[in-house]
């Protein structure tokens, strides 16, 4: 007979070598592309077909590359931007909305001060940017350490009210009195759009010297350490003499700054305006993208373009096949879905009772 408060089955941390999660993470990608493969031979198509034209539609030309590239910039900078707070045992959900508002705060220098000198007036946006986003990533952290709310239905709200920031300012006082009708903010000055480099915009020039940045941050500052802790245990912070509420405060203020980074890049370097797609979920798949990266800067670089090169890969492969927009959704959902899993089991063990007794 169970005894009574005692789990049938219970998850419990899987300690691993790193050798054997990188194995398990090769595993993962190989199931992932087998299970995608026979979703894909149930539509009656070849599956090695489909994955030759998502690799060729993402990897083939320079303007795929490019195309490729321009998708992965805003998704890594919100990566290390989750990451600094997910380090700190910190859910914040609300990269999306601080893509956002670093975006509102950069778009208002882009209407309005545009006659600046071109470098000062990119160096501005930059600023605001990252200030927008750090300030409403401040918020959530505040009602954190004051009245202990929880933080990922709090950053979770905050995006759907920065979306309706957006609507405010596009149907109000930013709204091009030009457009005819349909509501919308005006195109940015050329003065107020980033550089291209090598054909794509300068934010991915932003986000590899963010990889370092954070890097170096986290490993090797004594405020990248005070984070560990905290995110190990905030009661052996305190012990240690660590302010546990300004590490809080600071860590959530640059991890929404980075975000905001992802906005303002996205205005000025894709959009060249402000709408409300200008986060367009990738808050959301950055959070897959640190997940899967273990919350290792240099390693987000490699999920996000393989995730990037599956995104742009399977909007070509739907019109080379004529297919659904949902078949590249679910075909993407698919992969993620086996890889988050095996990510998962990885790190985690599921333990059963035997007869009253736990294994």
């Amino acid at each position: 007979m169970l005894k009574s408060g005692e789990p049938f089955v219970r998850i419990v941390k899987n300690d691993i070598s790193d050798r054997k999660a990188a194995l398990l993470s090769v595993y993962a990608v190989i199931f992932a592309i087998i299970m995608g493969g026979i979703f894909i031979l149930c539509l009656g198509i070849n599956p090695f077909n489909a994955y030759a034209s998502i690799l060729k539609g993402a990897l083939a030309t320079k303007m795929a590359i490019q195309a490729t590239v321009k998708i992965a910039i805003p998704l890594l900078i919100s990566a290390l931007g989750i990451t600094l707070a997910f380090k700190m045992k910190f859910w914040n959900i609300g990269a999306e909305g601080q893509i956002i508002v670093g975006g509102i705060f950069a778009t208002y220098f882009a209407l309005f001060h545009h006659n600046l000198p071109h470098f000062v007036l990119i160096l501005v946006m930059l600023i605001a940017g990252m200030i927008g986003g750090g300030l409403w990533a401040l918020i959530p952290a505040y009602f954190k350490c004051k009245f202990d709310t929880n933080e990922t239905l709090f950053t979770l709200m905050l995006n759907y009210i920065a979306l309706y920031f957006i609507k405010f300012f596009v149907e109000g006082p930013w709204r091009d009195p030009e457009s005819s009708g349909f509501p919308k903010i005006a195109m940015f000055e050329q003065n107020a759009r980033l550089d291209k480099v090598f054909g794509v915009h300068a934010g991915w020039i932003i986000a590899l010297v963010l990889v370092v940045f954070i890097f170096i941050y986290l490993k090797y500052t004594k405020q990248g350490y005070e984070i560990s802790v905290v995110g190990e245990s905030q009661n052996t912070a305190r012990y240690a003499g660590m302010n546990v509420k300004k590490i809080v405060l600071r860590t959530m203020f640059l991890s929404g700054a980075v975000c905001g980074l992802a906005g303002m890049a996205q205005v000025s370097g894709a959009a060249f305006t402000l709408s409300d797609g200008v986060a367009g979920g990738v808050g959301f798949d950055a959070i897959i993208v640190a997940w899967l990266a273990r919350l290792n800067p240099f390693v987000c670089v490699v999920v996000t373009l393989l995730l990037s090169i599956l995104e742009k890969g399977c909007s070509v492969m739907q019109s080379t096949f004529g297919l659904s927009t949902a078949v590249s959704d679910i075909l993407q959902g698919i992969i993620l879905f086996c890889i988050l899993g095996f990510d998962f089991f990885a790190q985690y063990k599921p333990v059963f009772r035997n007869g009253g007794a736990a294994k």
